[in-house]
């Protein structure tokens, strides 16, 4: 005896020819109905990004172009502060020269030196001009003598009064004559570490020269960041040797002097600070803040009487962008949402279009199988019928008891087509396909077809292919097979089964007869075996397996259990426009 067997797997469709590529139209269309929703994104991403160069490229420009104002601000008021300073230096110079010709400096003299000036200090921010002589201790008396002759109110000097070491610098003299000027008056310069310096540069450079910061407590009420400028006056001595008499300065207020330079040039929306040296939080003159962080600086050195000062222009941090760049903006993601719009309308419309199409392409080829197994079924049906008559008459007991039976079985054959639409193509029991599809054999031989598996539900397409199998292994099987004859059997056995990953679940079912006629080694392939082998097992996408062993026919198949978002277009054809979109 020998064993047949034959197997089928389902066909794979080949990648096409690249040659007979479709023209372009075509495949951008296949461009869209595979990518319904990254095309859009993709749109609006890529015109969003456009939008943004173009923003970044706008802001680029505005912040070089404040760049730009910021340096020349900056030019500016630096400008503005080196002319106060060298205006001041120039009357320093004079009067130095002046009061280097003289022997004594008297108050008239300082004060016709003074008027001749025309003096403007709250132009400049400059405090005005004064007198300091250099003295030697020894000389202190003298020095009150002839100074109280004249300023009868001329206090004592501070904060080195009575001192008999070092020189002594006292203001001796100072104009404009005002209430806060007077409290000049005594204050000796030696005192003070950074006048102290300014003078000994003056001194020897023979130039006005700056002092580092200082403080006017003394000269005003209130504390307030200020410098001062000082010009030597030398006297060639009875050897001809040059000998410093004095010094002619003027203190600055930092802030006015600030102040005079940016009205000068203009006040604008920038942050301006002015540094003695380099520009750090410990060097810091005066400052005009913004009141914010500053998104952007811009440095100027000045020098201030031979001294380097630093200058920074500030920019405000702007939260928001330019008028025209919130316009770009704007357009730009406008339009980015318009044509995402049109393109998710267009990408709709083609994926709509294929779903009809492919829904078309498979009722059509399902209707040539139906139509096929229409005109098999009706041969196969008055083969059943046949094979009926031939079973209820073995068993009849009578007249009446033959017609109900036969009444009954043929009602039996209809239920199995009724089963699938009855369910409105929704999920339909594996054991209620077997059961409608044996139902008029089962009522005749109970006892000879045994079922047994698990509950699985099967999507409509797939339970009509293995309700087509199950048919026609029963015909078959009632023709030739084990339910031919009386002590035949046919058990049916189902069981789950899934891949390693869990992805893909199937139910395996197994058809076995026994106690039939044998089963004849060479034999013709009818139309059921190429529906089992090829249609069911195509529309399954399964393989298919059939023995023709002498004992019994086999055969094992496996039916896709499938999520219902997997055939709910088949479920529904109305839905489609709704699943497509």
């Amino acid at each position: 005896m020998t064993n047949n067997k034959t197997s089928f797997t389902p066909e794979v469709e080949t990648p096409s020819d690249p040659h007979n590529a479709p023209p372009s139209p075509d495949r951008a269309r296949r461009w869209l109905v595979l990518y319904p929703r990254a095309i859009p994104l993709a749109i609006f991403l890529a015109i969003a990004a456009i939008t943004a160069l173009s923003v970044f490229a706008i802001e680029s420009n505005a912040r070089a172009r404040e760049r730009a104002q910021m340096r020349e601000y900056a030019q500016g008021v630096a400008a503005a502060l080196d002319r106060s300073s060298s205006g001041f230096s120039s009357y320093l110079r004079a009067g130095a020269a002046l009061f280097s010709s003289l022997d004594e400096v008297s108050p008239e003299t300082f004060d016709n030196f003074v008027r001749a000036l025309k003096l403007n200090t709250e132009y400049s921010g400059a405090e005005g001009i004064g007198w300091v002589p250099v003295l030697e201790a020894g000389d202190l008396p003298d020095y009150y003598a002839r100074t109280r002759a004249r300023q009868p109110d001329f206090p004592d000097i501070y904060p080195r009064a009575g001192s008999n070491t070092g020189r002594i610098a006292p203001v001796t003299m100072f104009a404009p004559a005002s209430p806060r000027n007077r409290r000049a008056l005594g204050y000796d310069m030696y005192s003070d570490p950074a006048r102290a310096a300014a003078m000994a540069e003056a001194e020897v450079t023979l130039r006005p020269a700056a002092s580092g910061r200082t403080d006017l407590t003394q000269e005003t009420s209130g504390t307030a960041p200020a410098f001062a400028i000082y010009m030597p006056a030398f006297r060639l001595g009875t050897a001809g040797e040059r000998q410093l008499v004095g010094f002619v300065y003027t203190p600055f207020r930092a802030r006015e002097f600030l102040d005079a330079a940016i009205s000068r040039e203009g006040r604008r929306t920038f942050g301006v600070r002015l540094y003695d040296g380099e520009a750090s939080t410990g060097h810091l003159l005066v400052a005009r803040s913004i009141g914010a962080a500053a998104s952007a600086t811009v440095q100027q050195q000045v020098k201030i009487a031979d001294r380097e000062l630093q200058l920074v222009i500030e920019s405000p941090n702007a939260q928001v962008l330019s008028p025209l760049s919130m316009v770009t903006l704007s357009f730009g993601l406008a339009l980015a949402s318009l044509l995402m719009l049109l393109a998710r309308l267009l990408t709709q419309q083609a994926y709509e279009d294929q779903a009809r199409l492919v829904f078309f392409e498979e009722q059509h080829s399902i209707r040539n199988s139906l139509t096929r197994e229409l005109n098999h079924r009706v041969k196969n049906t008055l083969a059943n019928v046949l094979s009926i008559l031939s079973l209820t008459r073995r068993r009849a007991s009578g007249l009446d008891d033959f017609a109900d039976s036969l009444e009954g079985r043929i009602r039996a054959l209809s239920a199995t087509h009724d089963l699938l639409t009855v369910t409105d193509w929704g999920t339909t029991p594996i054991r209620a396909v077997i059961e409608a599809e044996l139902q008029h054999f089962r009522s005749a031989l109970d006892d000879a077809i045994l079922l047994d598996g698990p509950d699985v539900e099967l999507a409509p397409n797939d339970a009509l292919s293995f309700g087509l199998a199950v048919h026609e292994l029963a015909t078959n099987a009632a023709k030739y097979g084990a339910l031919s004859v009386a002590g035949g059997q046919v058990t049916i056995r189902w069981q789950r089964g899934a891949d390693p990953a869990g992805e893909t679940a199937w139910a395996e079912v197994e058809w076995q007869e026994t106690g039939g006629p044998p089963v004849a080694s060479q034999r013709r392939r009818g139309f059921g075996t190429e529906l089992i082998e090829k249609i069911v097992a195509h529309e399954l996408r399964q393989p298919v397996a059939l023995e023709f062993d002498p004992a019994g026919v086999r055969c094992v198949l496996r039916v896709p259990i499938r999520r219902p978002a997997d055939f709910r277009i088949r479920e529904k054809p109305g839905e489609l426009a709704q699943r497509t979109g």
